[in-house]
């Protein structure tokens, strides 16, 4: 099966290209869903949070208090640190869960909708990286017009993360969500046209015979990484 990892920055329209998939009958697993499932009341994410942060970060109906849990882990390296190691790998688990679901299903290829797919190791684990991006002025606009925030407010957010200009650099396949809704969906369906094309003849062998599915996904892999240490990866702009 081939897997393409999607990500983007605020207000770049990542969401926006995800539900255009959707509407195109492309697997999409959604790293935000699942985040939030991993932490539903009885869940075993939920049932460590609280037992290291405590009763306090729960609702009156025993649901996940956000809001407060990310007040008590705000300028805490530590109990950030410690929030993460307890997500992350239940999110991780959870996604290749999914994953191999649509590989079962006979499904050639799926998108990993994930925000922090460069901050995180999961880019190096993906055939491709598709970024949306746009210029950082139409983000801040966009941003401040999204949230009702001001000019500072929203820089200040933008700030804090990792640059759409540095996120750029990693990707494969670059989606600019610059210009039209009707611009940004022909750029989808070229962007679906090369899944088909790079998922090929072999994914039938892959389903068929798992074994050469594991050997092509370690020879993907490995490829791309020499691609990347090395910094010959290509990167194509949908047009």
């Amino acid at each position: 099966m081939y897997v393409v990892g999607l990500t983007g920055g605020i207000a770049t329209g990542k969401s926006t290209v995800s539900s255009i998939l959707r509407e195109k009958g492309v697997p999409i697993v959604d790293a935000d869903v699942i985040a939030r499932r991993v932490v539903e009341p009885g869940s075993k994410g939920l049932k460590k949070i609280v037992a290291f942060f405590g009763d306090q970060v729960l609702l009156p109906d025993g649901s996940l208090d956000r809001k407060k849990l990310g007040s008590v882990i705000f300028n805490d390296d530590v109990k950030r640190r410690k929030l993460n190691g307890i997500l992350h790998p239940a999110i991780r688990r959870t996604m290749l869960w999914e994953v191999v679901k649509y590989w079962l299903k006979g499904n050639k290829y799926c998108v990993l909708d994930v925000p922090l797919l460069i901050e995180g190791p999961l880019w190096k684990l993906v055939a491709q990286v598709a970024v949306v991006h746009c210029p950082e002025d139409v983000q801040l606009e966009r941003l401040m017009k999204r949230d009702g925030s001001t000019r500072e407010e929203a820089s200040s957010r933008l700030s804090s993360q990792l640059s759409i200009t540095e996120k750029v650099k990693y990707a494969d396949i670059a989606i600019d969500n610059s210009g039209s809704r009707e611009d940004l969906k022909n750029q989808v369906d070229v962007f679906v046209n090369g899944l088909r094309k790079s998922a090929g003849w072999s994914w039938s062998l892959s389903w068929l015979v798992p074994p050469f599915g594991i050997l092509s996904a370690v020879c993907i892999l490995s490829l791309r990484a020499l691609q990347r240490q090395f910094g010959s990866q290509p990167k194509s702009k949908v047009a």
